[in-house]
């Protein structure tokens, strides 16, 4: 009698519904719990007990039943794992609250949803191979990029097989033999699988590739295909548009060099570097290099004052100097964007000025030249 007590004191405190139901799915008997849902849902104590949740007949007709079901009270939605088994003539049912692994699930559900969102409207393609190297998702522009049949994709190809329709389809760079091919798919899995790789791929039809691979939880590896034709012409281009400016600057016959607003050298041409040497990394480092090559006179400490002081603060940005050589050379200091400050000497004019003016005194009428 101890021991029948102790287990109806045992089922009349836990928070599982427990009832039995005969053969025509009348509950005969129903613990605490189960009584207290059905008076909240009634409002009183009622007789002969409801059943209270909605269960599928593949519950009641197997050995051992499972099914989710859910109980409405008052607006609120209660969902519940039940389970079931026979006793003799009838069914014994328990039914688990399942609100956490509801509210779980559907916000994996809805996150699972958003990923496929975002990478469908990826414009990389994306390919996730699991630890057996099978794909296990890809995305539409993967399809668009690599040209690979939608099909082909789906049953899950191997990286190898993947690798190799890329191959076939000429949508990655050619090898020499297949040995070295075979070895450039091992070195790209274990690159990928050990840390964040990234490749560029030349294709034959002259686009450009950009291949990430970086590892993924449980031995998982994902790529990531780029199309950066364009990028690489841009930059192409943009590189050719320097080298094309470089080369003009450095056919000129005066002397450049342009200083950003904190002093440091950002450009010089071949002519500065002739008529200076060794370039400076700064303005400060470039007056101490003409200090000690050339005789100080006022058009220097002009010049000084004009890269040092502020364009808004000095009215004198031109005058002439006395060269590395003792040649008499002009210079002009000229605010440009950025704020940065473009120096400008000028050899050749300053020599035919100075050629035409009074022997007795060039220096000062040179200075005013400018």
């Amino acid at each position: 009698m101890e021991e029948l007590g102790l287990l109806r004191d045992v089922l009349d405190h836990t928070p599982t519904m427990i009832w039995r139901q005969d053969a025509r799915d009348r509950v005969t008997w129903a613990n605490a719990a189960y009584l207290g849902r059905a008076e909240e849902m009634a409002g009183s104590h009622v007789w002969p007990l409801p059943s209270l949740l909605n269960l599928p007949k593949t519950v009641s007709e197997t050995e051992t039943g499972f099914c989710r079901a859910k109980l409405e009270i008052d607006g609120r939605i209660l969902w519940f794992d039940c389970y079931s088994h026979e006793y003799g003539d009838e069914r014994i049912f328990f039914a688990l609250p399942a609100d956490a692994a509801v509210r779980a699930e559907r916000i994996l559900r809805e996150f699972v949803q958003t990923l496929t969102k975002t990478f469908a409207a990826l414009h990389a393609g994306l390919a996730i191979f699991d630890h057996q190297r099978n794909l296990q998702l890809f995305n539409p522009a993967l399809v668009e990029l690599t040209g690979l049949p939608v099909e082909m994709l789906a049953a899950r190809p191997g990286l190898t097989d993947f690798l190799d329709q890329l191959r076939e389809r000429r949508m990655m760079p050619e090898p020499r033999d297949y040995r070295s091919w075979r070895k450039r798919i091992s070195n790209l899995e274990a690159a990928a699988a050990n840390g964040h790789h990234v490749e560029e791929w030349s294709l034959p039809g002259g686009q450009t590739y950009r291949v990430t691979g970086c590892p993924h939880p449980d031995g998982a590896i994902a790529f990531l295909f780029e199309d950066i034709s364009t990028e690489i012409s841009t930059t192409r281009e943009f590189r050719g548009e320097l080298m094309l400016g470089r080369t003009v600057l450095d056919g000129l016959d005066d002397a450049l060099a342009v200083f950003d607003p904190g002093g440091k050298l950002v450009l010089s041409n071949r002519t500065y570097r002739d008529l200076w040497g060794d370039e400076a990394e700064t303005v400060r480092e470039a007056i101490e290099g003409w200090k000690s090559r050339i005789k100080i006179e006022p058009g220097f400490d002009a010049l000084c004052e004009s890269l040092l002081i502020p364009d808004d603060t000095n009215p004198r940005n031109n005058g002439a100097i006395s060269g590395p050589g003792g040649q008499l050379i002009g210079w002009s200091v000229v605010q440009i964007g950025g704020g940065q400050k473009m120096l400008r000497f000028r050899v050749n004019e300053v020599a035919r000025t100075v050629s035409m003016e009074p022997a007795d005194d060039p220096l000062p009428e040179a200075i005013g030249v400018y």
